[in-house]
């Protein structure tokens, strides 16, 4: 993903950082890797993952509305579990007739936010299964991929899994991309300067086995498209770039109507050594159904990441995002936390410092600033200790007052 973002293969930005050594990679599949391997009797099998732990301050008092990126809510000033990860795969092997599969395995806080797993009630787990899908391949060509259970959605820049990205926290493109899929994902590779995947699946929100039936068709499906362009290294500095791009349309019962993801992203070689250079725009729109009213966000990055010495490297993140509606009274996506109660312009800065101390260990501090635009927009960050006229006592106000938000966060992972 890239690939798009999160089927099998990493995508070219994820790709390039680890080729520098700017970020490690721990889930990435091989069967040559012995160190994470379990041998079961028939078929080589890998395990990995990683434990997420993190700090966060919010300078200043009453934090208690926060800028409403993915993964950020209830983490102010604190220390933080931010998810345990289990990774169960079976790679595709060299038969010309080949199959494997992989399960990704949720614990955690954040497992709840990613809302694969519901329980009978409807509510959200801290327990979640966020990949199970069987992937076999057809002789046809240079092999015909087929993904088909759970997956990760092939479209975005960044990942849930932190140790993949080169920034702690995520972007506001990261939430509102469509999480996960229940359906079939096609993939193939015609050149190497040419990848393309298409996909079925049963809704563009990412809880397991959901229908859009009520209220759609029981034929009612959301389609996956995906696109990779690949510099040749005849390109010299420039060679191994990459270009990717794709959409995801269909009904999401979270707005109870028809969404469509367009993504587009650039990983870029510099000439400068260690030096690269990244960009992505998503935009989600929504139609009016069900007496709601059509509305849009879309969110604008650019990345820059220099490995400075062989343990200490610099990333760099710069955003502007936008929406004009209340895109779910919780947050900014389908399965992002609280923060946006209204039509918004936020521009963001992340600066992040990563280094490598320990063995099997991503330790980097960051510091974030969040700023919304315009007045009379949503509301504001933060929020007062006591609510107005309370006298000393009563609880938090429901609206912030500030424009302005600012977060340091110190981030530890293991990865085995």
């Amino acid at each position: 993903m890239p690939n798009g973002r999160r089927t099998t293969t990493l995508n070219k930005w994820t790709l390039g950082l680890a080729a520098a050594g700017l970020v490690s990679i721990p889930t990435i599949s091989s069967a040559e890797e012995q160190m994470n391997q379990l041998w079961t009797a028939v078929t080589p099998t890998t395990i990995s993952g990683y434990v997420n732990t993190s700090a966060h301050w919010n300078p200043g008092t009453g934090n208690a509305n926060v800028p409403g990126f993915f993964l950020n809510e209830g983490k102010q000033d604190g220390f933080n579990l931010d998810v345990v990860q289990v990774n169960i795969e079976k790679p595709l092997g060299e038969e010309t007739w080949t199959a494997g599969y992989r399960m990704d395995l949720l614990f955690g806080p954040d497992a709840a936010a990613w809302a694969t797993t519901l329980d009978s009630a409807g509510d959200v787990q801290s327990t979640a299964i966020k990949q199970a899908y069987i992937i076999v391949r057809a002789p046809l060509g240079n092999g015909l991929d087929f993904q088909v259970g759970v997956f990760d959605s092939p479209i975005g820049y960044e990942y849930f899994e932190a140790p993949l990205n080169a920034n702690y926290t995520a972007s506001y493109g990261n939430s509102i991309e469509p999480a996960a899929h229940t359906g079939v994902l096609a993939s193939y590779e015609f050149c190497p300067v040419f990848k393309a995947s298409f996909g079925v699946a049963n809704t563009h929100g990412p809880a397991l086995n959901e229908r859009a039936n009520p209220p759609k068709a029981e034929s009612y499906k959301t389609y996956i498209g995906y696109v990779e362009l690949n510099a040749p290294e005849e390109w010299g500095s420039l060679g191994g770039s990459s270009l990717f791009g794709g959409v995801v349309s269909g009904y999401g019962s979270d707005l109870m109507a028809d969404q469509t993801t367009w993504f587009l992203g650039l990983m870029l070689n510099t000439p400068v050594k260690n030096l690269k250079l990244g960009a992505a725009f998503d935009y989600l729109g929504s139609t009016g159904e069900f007496g709601a009213d059509h509305f849009y966000a879309n969110a604008w990055a650019l990345y820059a990441s220099f490995q400075a010495t062989e343990k200490l490297s610099l990333h760099a993140r710069g955003e502007y995002a936008s929406t004009d509606t209340a895109l779910l009274s919780g947050g900014f996506t389908d399965v992002g936390p609280a923060g946006i109660n209204g039509s918004a312009r936020i521009f963001s800065l992340t600066g992040t410092l990563q280094y490598d101390l320990w063995e099997n260990v991503l330790s980097r501090l960051e510091v974030r600033w969040d700023h919304q635009a315009g007045d009379g927009e949503m509301n504001g960050y933060g929020g007062k200790l006591v609510s107005p006229g309370g006298g000393g006592t009563g609880g938090p106000s429901v609206s912030g007052d500030k424009r302005n938000a600012v977060m340091f966060a110190a981030n530890i992972i293991y990865k085995f």
